[in-house]
């Protein structure tokens, strides 16, 4: 029996049908378009079975799949190693072409590579397409195309090209040659998993008009929750690059994240190394049960504990007290950036590896234009500032008031003392 002659999109960090480029143009390829998302097993295998994370991307199918049968097709979604995956769909399909959005991170660059390998083998074409960011990797570059790493003038170059660009919608959504089909989708339990009580928050780009006027005091709630949207792309960073001109405070957080994705993307060892590498000789502390009391949100600074706390119940936490509870760690307990940066990855909702590792590192002092290691955040000062009513603190620790709560885990005239001397130690043995 003669196959069907397919292209394929496969569905990755891009979970919508709206303004997706590379669905944009396998839709207007000459085949009927079978779309395809595969539960990476690499993956999975590392993650609880209650990751909220999952469970968001399980609802988002469901979502697609909704907007599929529209158009009386569905997703042919698969558990496995994608290699393997492949070499299965390539005995059922003629597969003519196939389309995704390209990733830039380590290990995504390598699964691709030897993804494309078997596609190409197979005689079927490879078209891949820039979909996460509006400039990636080669685009934002200095005179002697070497990459930028420094923020500022990153970003300076950023905003020159980007008024020179016409940032174009793809509108995919539009376009009627799915394949016809009618896949069952497995249950989350078919994966693995199950249902996790933490949810993912709706974004909100409503708050840009008082974005920079009250985006650092946590009480308020005046932040997008945009990232795990961006991350796991159910929705386009050109139609939120297009609403963010009205705030520049907002439009710069997003210019830093793609800032680190070039980061990463040009320098992937940093993925376990400091940028710097002077400050390899920094003789760091690593006490396991100060570590704990971190994670738990027990150090005695209520700014640092109601974030870890927030963290470990929602998968969230506010950008302000990100900088103050991974300042904490790195500089008052002189634990590895490495540890904090693993914790945060398990446990945050936005994961995403580049900016992970790049905001690690910037609290750490070891990053590309990181914050200087003799800058080390107060955290009751940054209390006073950002939470003068304790709003948001009273939220997390209800108990602040009672014996209950601990007393501070050490001083921070102290701390700060033996931080800065202990990073000059070490920058002076390299």
């Amino acid at each position: 029996m003669k196959k069907l002659k397919v292209s394929i999109f496969w569905f990755r960090r891009d979970l919508r049908i709206e303004d997706n480029r590379g669905l944009f143009e396998a839709l207007n390829g000459p085949y009927p378009v079978l779309p395809v998302f595969i539960f990476d097993t690499t993956i999975l295998d590392e993650l609880e079975a209650n990751d909220p994370r999952v469970s968001f991307i399980y609802e988002r199918l469901l979502i697609l799949n909704k907007i599929l049968e529209n158009h009386s097709s569905s997703l042919y979604c698969k558990k496995g190693k994608p290699e393997d995956i492949w070499k299965q769909i390539l005995k059922k399909y003629d597969v003519q072409n196939v389309y995704f959005n390209e990733d830039y991170e380590p290990y995504a660059k390598k699964r691709d590579q030897a993804f494309e390998e078997i596609i190409i083998d197979s005689g079927a074409k490879v078209s891949i397409f820039k979909d996460q960011v509006i400039f990636a990797k080669g685009e934002i570059l200095k005179a002697d195309q070497s990459p930028y790493i420094v923020y500022t003038p990153y970003k300076n170059k950023w905003l020159e090209k980007f008024r020179e660009t016409d940032i174009e919608q793809f509108k995919s959504e539009t376009k009627d040659n799915f394949l016809k089909g009618n896949f069952s989708l497995p249950a989350l339990s078919e994966i693995g998993f199950i249902q996790s009580k933490i949810k993912v928050i709706d974004y909100d780009l409503d708050c840009l008009d008082e974005y920079e006027e009250f985006r650092n005091f946590p009480a308020l709630n005046k932040t997008s929750h945009l990232s795990p949207h961006l991350r796991f792309g159910t929705i386009s960073i050109r139609r939120v690059v297009r609403q963010a001109q009205v705030c520049q405070a907002f439009l710069n957080e997003l210019i830093w994240r793609e800032f680190f994705m070039q980061i990463l993307y040009h320098f992937p060892k940093l993925v376990y190394s400091n940028f710097k590498v002077k400050y390899d000789s920094i003789q760091w502390r690593n006490n396991e049960d100060e570590f704990e009391r971190w994670k738990k949100g027990e150090t005695g600074y209520p700014m640092v504990d109601a974030g870890m706390r927030e963290l470990n119940a929602t998968g969230y936490m506010h950008n302000r007290v990100r900088m103050v509870a991974a300042g904490f760690l790195c500089k008052h307990l002189l634990i590895d950036w490495r540890w904090g940066e693993a914790y945060f990855a398990e446990k945050l909702l936005d994961y995403e590896l580049a900016s992970n590792n790049g905001n690690w590192q910037w609290s750490a002092g070891t990053g590309c234009d990181a914050a200087p290691y003799f800058r080390v955040f107060n955290p009751t000062e940054q209390l006073k500032k950002f939470d003068p009513d304790l709003t948001y603190i009273k939220k997390w620790i209800p108990d602040l008031d009672s014996t209950n709560y601990p007393t501070p885990m050490l001083d921070h005239k102290m701390a700060r003392e033996r931080a800065i001397r202990v990073y000059k130690e070490g920058l002076n043995s390299f």
